[in-house]
């Protein structure tokens, strides 16, 4: 006889031999992991965030017995566009815990339909993916099986995903069928290019556009993964990952899951821009500081140690552009963005301040301009270089509009160190960055003594020059004279207008009155005025009249040119020439020529 200490399980545990492994334990251990983005499916409409409206529709219908026989869901990725179809077959198949339920909005998730839709194995809710299954067979199969009632659902449901890859025969030979179903079947599409299915489709369906989901709602509901899941994950971490996401869920989830795998036990800031090859948004600030303090060198630095922590440069780009426009947005008093630091919101306030409109424009358009350059070009580094050199040379100058006022006056304008004066004060935080990129270019023995190789070295004065006193310009004597100076002194396509296409009426330094001959440019009297103030120090009344006037300059010459072949053709040895030689022509001779022979 054996008693119970010796029966076999005892034995075996005597013997140093493992317990056997339970039937549940081993399941679990069986079973492969699922990633975030399948796990946390929405299973009910309260689940479902960022789509309240079309919740609310598909509410309102159910409860008033108003459904349509198709429904069309478009959107982005990953914005649930199957979620919802499939809650959409719950909905409409849910029969209740009891068994006795209808139609609801709030599926229970209890009951036979629920579980099997939600598993995907419900036979009459069938799912096709449209990029595989194009052709006018596939959609035969679907018209001839609707013609039969559902085996064990209220509705025989069909969910075709992408539904925009069908071909143009199959959408054709889907009408009939789609326009007057049975009353127990229900279609389902959705489609990330609506643009691409037919007219005719979208006007036998209810449309839904789903929308992106906002970052502040992706940052909570990826908090609340992040607790189920036993993560902590910074705020900080949640909105650089809701940002990524760019109002997909699904997208935003994988980074997510991503995430937690590489860090340790949870996730920061940091790990989640060295995922994502993000910049560190303060190291961004300190360079937009210092574009707008004009720093070429120490943004160019900045830039370097970006990219030598391994963030490309179209990212860095992005960023300042997204500075950009956070600054913008606190200059037009926008809604503060939760997602944004405390320390960023200051700083875009404090740069809002000492910022134009027209400024913060002119630099969003260039940086824009230097991202796209960023993008296509074979060297991105040295093209992220000279977008912000651009960037910092095109601060120093002046407004369009003030420089065209200021040279109507006669005003002279300065370029030099206007970037500097007008650069609103850097936040603390960037001036400490500016000062760090900085430090690394002063310990270059030629940083006190080269200028920047982007900058022309001034030209020595020579002692004769020094020596010698600069007194003011004088006018020119006469209109040809006047003519003749622009075009010297770097104004040839002004000087050959009033050549060619003007003739003066009065000329009286400092004044002058001028007749075009033809139609000319509003600005030619603004740039004329210009010219001769800096060519003569003076400011001129300039004016254009219909009055009489001389011929122009170049009708001058083609008169003297004329004059001067008719006299050549008057002279006696001329005239004996064309006597001796009949049908001679005279060509390139000239009166000086007759008078040395």
């Amino acid at each position: 006889m054996t008693s119970e200490s010796d029966s076999p399980d005892d034995l075996s545990f005597g013997l140093g031999l493992e317990e056997p492994p339970q039937p549940q334990k081993a399941a679990a251990a069986a079973q492969p992991y699922r990633v975030l983005a399948r796990k946390y499916r929405p299973q009910s409409f309260e689940e479902l965030i960022g789509q309240d409206a079309m919740v609310q529709t598909l509410g309102n219908a159910i409860r008033r017995d108003r459904l349509a026989h198709a429904f069309l869901m478009t959107g982005v990725r990953g914005v649930g566009k199957t979620s919802t179809a499939r809650l959409i077959a719950k909905a409409l198949n849910c029969i209740g815990p009891d068994g006795q339920g209808g139609p609801t909005i709030s599926p229970c998730n209890v009951c036979e339909p629920c579980r099997a839709i939600a598993e995907g194995r419900h036979i009459d809710v069938v799912e096709m993916d449209a990029a595989s299954h194009t052709g006018v067979d596939d959609v035969r199969e679907i018209i001839e099986a609707v013609r039969y009632a559902a085996v064990s659902a209220r509705y025989k449901i069909y969910i075709i995903d992408e539904v925009h890859m069908l071909s143009k025969n199959a959408f054709n030979a889907l009408l009939k069928t789609l326009e007057e179903p049975p009353a127990h079947v229900k279609f389902l599409f959705a489609t990330t290019e609506v643009n691409k299915v037919p007219i005719t489709v979208l006007s036998r369906c209810q449309r839904f556009d789903l929308r992106r989901i906002p970052a502040e709602k992706l940052a909570e509901h990826f908090a609340d993964v992040s607790r189920q899941e036993g993560v902590e994950v910074e705020p900080e971490a949640l909105a650089l990952i809701a940002r990524a996401a760019e109002g997909s869920a699904r997208d935003g989830l994988s980074i997510l899951d991503q995430a937690i795998a590489h860090g340790a036990g949870g996730v920061t800031a940091d790990q989640v821009r060295t995922m994502l090859g993000l910049s560190d948004r303060g190291a961004i600030r300190g360079l937009l500081g210092l574009l707008l303090a004009g720093d070429a060198r120490g943004a160019l630095a900045a830039l370097k140690s970006q990219y030598e922590l391994g963030v490309e440069p179209s990212a860095v780009l992005r960023g300042l552009l997204e500075s950009v426009h956070g600054i913008t947005r606190a200059k037009v008093g926008g809604s503060d963005d939760r997602a944004l630091s405390a320390e960023e919101r200051d700083a875009y306030a404090t740069w809002s301040g000492g910022l134009s409109y027209a400024a913060i424009h002119r630099l969003w358009q260039l940086l824009l301009k230097g991202l796209s350059e960023v993008n296509s070009a074979p060297m991105p580094l040295e093209a992220a270089e000279m977008a912000l050199l651009r960037v910092i040379h095109a601060a120093e100058m002046p407004d369009p509009g003030a420089l065209l006022e200021r040279l109507a006056n006669g005003e002279a304008v300065s370029l030099q160190g206007r970037a500097a004066a007008a650069a609103p004060p850097a936040p603390p935080e960037a001036q400490g960055a500016a000062s760090e990129a900085s430090a690394e270019l002063a310990r270059s023995p030629q940083a006190a003594s080269e200028p920047p190789p982007w900058e022309e070295a001034p030209a020595p004065a020579t002692a004769a020059a020094a020596a010698e006193p600069a007194g003011p310009p004088r006018a020119p004597a006469s209109y040809k004279d006047l003519v003749e100076a622009l075009a010297l002194n770097g104004k040839p396509h002004l000087a050959q207008q009033l050549h060619d296409f003007c003739g003066v009426i009065r000329y009286a330094p400092p004044e002058i009155a001028i007749r075009p001959v033809k139609p000319m440019s509003g600005d030619l009297i603004r740039e004329l005025g210009a010219a001769l103030h800096k060519l003569t120090g003076e400011t001129w009344q300039v004016s254009a009249e219909d009055g009489p006037a001389e011929p122009t300059l170049l009708e001058q010459e083609k008169m003297a040119a004329e004059q001067e072949r008719q006299d050549v053709l008057d002279s006696p040895l001329i005239k004996a020439a064309f006597e001796a030689f009949p049908g001679a022509e005279l060509t390139g001779y000239t009166l000086d020529e007759q008078r040395s022979a």
